[in-house]
């Protein structure tokens, strides 16, 4: 009876050898996991042959362009991995040729694009341009000594391939064959999105296109134009509260410059409540010199829209000068006289004693550069205050 029973019970080296083939593979096996893994970060080609070039567009009938046109799409979004160059060079060489026909046909097509192509479309560009940004090389310099003009540009090695893939879109989006109310359903909030966080390439070349490109959607697509403001908020207050740190600030707000200028009067609450909490705040990180001229023309945007808004500009100004940043304060004197040349007697009025009095604290600054600014100031500002006296005399009278 007992060895009957002994027998039933499993033996305790089968039980853990099986336990141990089935969690820890073979050294073969553990491989081919990790090119898996590998491969789905990066589409890669494993049969080389099987990427060769389709034939042209000229060398297909008309009824056959639009089957061959999804068909390069979909081989375009092959992503190759240009760290190396020698690796599948003639695979890359294939697909930029791919890309810049391509480009040509989107450009040429007469007819509108259905939801089909704008689906393929999507596809192809979210494949080649979504992607994780590498980490700021520019992160260890200090904010006050770096500046963004002396220092070298940052080159993409997928740059000759992104920038048509730019070229590409920003066709598509400026086709007056691209129906916006068709395409808003693939160039949706979360592809937006998904542009805008690519303003914090390091790539200049890059953000220009980025730039550019929303600027054309904003124009086209009307539907997303309150997201877009909100979302540029939204980078705004992240860079502002929390990270410090982005590259492609000055492009933004050289976006949102030509936006806030297609403002209609009288300006909405909405727009007030952004000059206050983000673009007077804007003076206060340290690298204010990398997108000062664009904040600037911001600001004077809306001071020419609406003169009211001059004494809140000035006293945000106020309210966020340098104390020991001399090099800071001539920035702000330079702007400080830019709003006044479009600021109203009136306006100039209710604020011009907190700012004599920050004037009279610069007469202290050891800086000849303040002193150059802060003469030319005062010439304007004592204009502006004779004109207000003047006026509040012939009314009296």
């Amino acid at each position: 009876m007992i060895k009957q029973f002994l027998k039933k019970i499993p033996k305790k080296s089968s039980s853990k050898s099986s336990h141990h083939n089935d969690e820890i593979p073979d050294s073969s096996s553990n491989k081919a996991n990790i090119s898996s893994v590998k491969s789905s970060e990066v589409v890669q080609i494993v049969n080389e042959a099987s990427y060769e070039a389709l034939p042209s567009f000229r060398d297909v009938s008309s009824s056959e362009k639009h089957s061959l046109f999804i068909k390069k799409m979909s081989m375009c979004c092959v992503v190759f991995d240009f760290n190396d160059p020698l690796k599948s060079s003639k695979e890359k060489d294939v697909k930029k040729q791919t890309l810049l026909e391509l480009v040509e046909y989107v450009s040429s097509v007469s007819s509108k694009f259905n939801e089909v192509t704008m689906l393929e479309i999507t596809k192809m560009v979210s494949a080649n341009l979504f992607r994780s940004l590498p980490k700021l090389s520019n992160e260890s310099k200090l904010p006050d000594i770096y500046d963004q003009e002396d220092d070298e540009f940052v080159m993409d090695p997928s740059w000759p391939h992104l920038q048509v893939v730019y070229e590409f879109l920003l066709r598509f989006v400026a086709s007056s064959e691209t129906d916006p109310k068709i395409a808003k359903k693939y160039i949706d909030q979360s592809f937006v999105l998904k542009l805008l966080d690519l303003f914090d390439s390091e790539d200049q070349r890059e953000r220009e296109y980025l730039k550019t490109i929303m600027h054309r959607i904003y124009g086209k697509f009307m539907v997303h134009r309150p997201f877009i403001r909100k979302a540029i908020n939204n980078i705004f207050y992240h860079f502002i509260l929390e990270a410090g740190k982005h590259n492609g600030i000055a492009e933004i707000l050289e976006l949102l410059g030509s936006i806030i200028n297609g403002f209609t009067m009288p300006l909405k609450e909405e727009h007030k409540v952004f000059l206050v909490r983000v673009l007077i705040p804007l003076h206060k990180p340290r690298y204010l010199s990398m997108y000062q001229q664009q904040l600037v023309y911001c600001v004077s945007q809306f001071v020419e829209k609406d003169c009211k808004l001059a004494d809140t500009v000035i006293r945000g100004l106020l309210k966020y000068w340098p104390v020991t940043n001399s090099s800071k304060e001539v920035m702000y004197l330079s702007e400080l006289e830019e709003i006044l040349e479009v600021t109203k007697a009136a306006e100039f009025e209710k604020c011009m004693v907190p700012l004599f009095r920050q004037i009279g604290h610069c007469l202290n600054s050891p800086h000849f550069q303040v002193c150059v600014v802060k003469f030319l100031l005062i010439r304007i500002i004592l204009s502006n205050l004779i004109i207000t006296v003047y006026v509040n005399t012939v009314m009296q009278n």
